[in-house]
């Protein structure tokens, strides 16, 4: 392997880097993004539950608004709970773009990965081409591993910058599509909350 990232000259060095940050934000996501810490299961009907006992204050609620995003939008929901639905969803909205936006860390960096790994294999092939005719240029052609060595430098290059690419483009649209239905479900939660709110929809 030591011998293949040599033989692809300067240009692995930043595909290499590109990897390990690659691997880093996709298995720091992996943890962050799991549900149970997103959306934990039953919050609103615990909170709810609390409120209706009178033992819901606003150290509860920063509680809650630092316990997961789904806590901080039901926290926005609550901290409006006096005002009409309208102002209600008008509170929220804002949060939950925060929320989103948190979601989304690191994924536009995955992003940019995924698309800059095969622009430095190409760099990589047009480098290796150029080392080719230099040598070409300087020994003749009589002599193949002259040739080679610019050869193999063009074609690692371009399959390192793949092998980087690919996999990080689908874990990106993979982590992407994750946090829309994130979005989707926690904004139903938030709803459902508004609703037993106004009286319109009983806890579960």
């Amino acid at each position: 392997m030591f011998q293949i990232i040599v033989a692809g000259g300067w240009v692995m060095l930043p595909i290499l880097l590109c990897s390990i940050a690659a691997l880093a934000i996709i298995g720091e996501r992996f943890w962050s993004l799991q549900r149970q810490y997103v959306i934990p299961k039953g919050l609103t009907n615990q909170v709810w539950k609390r409120m209706q006992e009178g033992n819901f204050d606003k150290k509860h609620l920063e509680v809650l608004r630092n316990n997961s995003p789904l806590g901080k939008m039901l926290a926005a929901a609550i901290a409006h709970m006096h005002h009409d639905r309208e102002m209600m969803k008008s509170g929220i909205a804002e949060v939950t773009n925060e929320v989103e936006h948190d979601l989304e860390k690191y994924l536009n960096t995955l992003g940019t990965i995924a698309e800059i790994s095969p622009l430095l294999g190409l760099l990589g092939t047009v480098t290796g081409i150029i080392s080719m005719f230099a040598a070409v240029g300087e020994h003749g052609l009589g002599n193949p591993a002259v040739l080679s060595s610019g050869l193999s430098e063009a074609l690692i290059t371009t399959a390192a910058g793949l092998f980087v690419a690919i996999p990080t483009f689908v874990f990106y649209r993979y982590f992407r599509g994750k946090v829309d239905q994130f979005i989707v479900d926690m904004e139903q939660e938030t709803l459902k909350m508004i609703d037993i709110i106004h009286g319109e929809r009983e806890a579960e």
